[in-house]
């Protein structure tokens, strides 16, 4: 199983991707920096009738790699309670990608398993799960299984080394991919 992770922090060594690494720690995989992408916003061309129009940046390599791989971990930090702007904007392009005539997108994203790791400062657990949930509506439109999520409370830079629960569902996720050999 090839897993790909999105992170979508615009700090670098930020908490979201500390909590990310401890959860992959020793299990082979690839990281995708949205902040190390260009990825331009959606022009809405759903309704035209020539649709979308190829876009100069780096999105088609990211959407690429997404479909190279079977296990998609999204690694967001919650941004006024929400994905970062960062991962919205990738997000938000999967509407040309489910008109590209290259590739089956609906078809292709539900062979595939997504998780979802986010921290924040503001009682993320309770707060967070807005935003869980509308990943979870994200993947159900587009048939990808959602397979679990961790949050992470955090603000300050290493802050989430101090949240004992998601640094033990960190290891707990970590030692069960090990053990079905992703």
């Amino acid at each position: 199983m090839k897993i790909l992770v999105l992170h979508g922090s615009s700090r670098e060594g930020g908490n979201t991707e500390k909590l990310t690494n401890i959860a992959l720690e020793g299990i082979p995989h690839t990281s995708i920096f949205l902040r190390e992408k260009e990825i331009h916003a959606i022009e809405d061309k759903r309704h035209d009738p020539d649709g979308f129009q190829p876009v100069d940046d780096d999105y088609d390599e990211v959407i690429r790699a997404v479909l190279e791989h079977d296990i998609l971990i999204f690694s967001t930090p919650i941004y006024w309670y929400g994905m970062s702007g960062l991962m919205k904007d990738f997000v938000d392009r999967w509407s040309q990608s489910l008109r590209d005539k290259r590739f089956n997108f609906k078809e292709a994203m539900s062979k595939k398993k997504a998780y979802v790791i986010i921290t924040g400062g503001d009682q993320p657990r309770i707060k967070g799960l807005p935003l869980i949930q509308q990943f979870q509506y994200i993947f159900s439109f587009v048939d990808m299984p959602f397979a679990g999520y961790i949050i992470g409370e955090g603000n300050k830079p290493g802050e989430i080394l101090n949240d004992r629960r998601a640094l033990e569902e960190a290891k707990i996720f970590n030692e069960s991919v090990k053990l079905i050999g992703m």
